[in-house]
């Protein structure tokens, strides 16, 4: 029971974070419908992986940070840097001239795995969002910073976020010859999703330092 309820915890709060369209997501359907199933569980596979770190790596800011705000505060600064870049960025390319199919396909898996661990360690939300949540849980009594806790949290964490991914990649599968906006406009939906993020955490930002 003692590893079964940070387990589920893992599990459940990482289904919720990641389950709206996001930027790993997103890009993982669109692989999905571009190049197929195998190549977008590769990316999956390689996203999840940093998601298993940046998970750890968020536990330990927490424990440590129990009452620091201000340090999450330093974390959402440099978020909205980066999401406001690669929104900038994405919008930038999908302004580019369309490729030729053939050229825009990669068909080594390793491209995908690396791939998925690069626009996951370029994702910095997972950081401030499992330091909120470990922190707030702890409150409550229903989090605990010790290393059984901590390690079977981000078992949870990793099983629920590439169930997650695999779905969207299923679904997207399925649909795949309804799937031709998503292939077009798939810079512009994700970018769109990015320049959201930034404003709302930039919105946040303003409000935490006028209170």
């Amino acid at each position: 029971m003692e590893f079964i309820v940070p387990l589920l915890l893992g599990f459940v709060i990482a289904s919720i974070g990641i389950m709206p369209p996001g930027l790993i997501n997103m890009t993982a359907a669109k692989v999905s419908a571009v190049d197929g199933r195998s190549e977008a569980i590769s990316f999956a596979s390689g996203a999840t992986v940093i998601v298993l770190f940046q998970t750890y790596i968020a536990l330990l800011f927490a424990k440590f940070i129990f009452s620091r705000q201000d340090i999450i505060n330093i974390l959402q600064e440099v978020g909205v840097v980066l999401f406001l870049g690669m929104t900038i960025y994405l919008f930038w390319s999908a302004q580019k001239p369309k490729k030729e199919k053939q050229e825009i396909k990669m068909h080594s898996k390793a491209n995908r795995f690396f791939l998925g661990m690069l626009l996951s360690a370029l994702n910095l939300f997972p950081i401030p969002y499992y330091v909120f949540v470990s922190v707030t849980l702890s409150s409550y009594g229903y989090f605990f910073f010790n290393s059984f806790f901590i390690y079977s949290f981000v078992l949870g964490v990793v099983l629920g976020s590439f169930l997650v991914f695999y779905l969207y990649i299923l679904f997207f599968k399925k649909q795949e010859n309804k799937t031709s906006f998503l292939i077009d406009n798939g810079n512009y939906i994700i970018g769109s999703i990015t320049g959201l993020i930034s404003i709302i955490t930039f919105l946040k930002l303003i409000k935490n330092y006028w209170i």
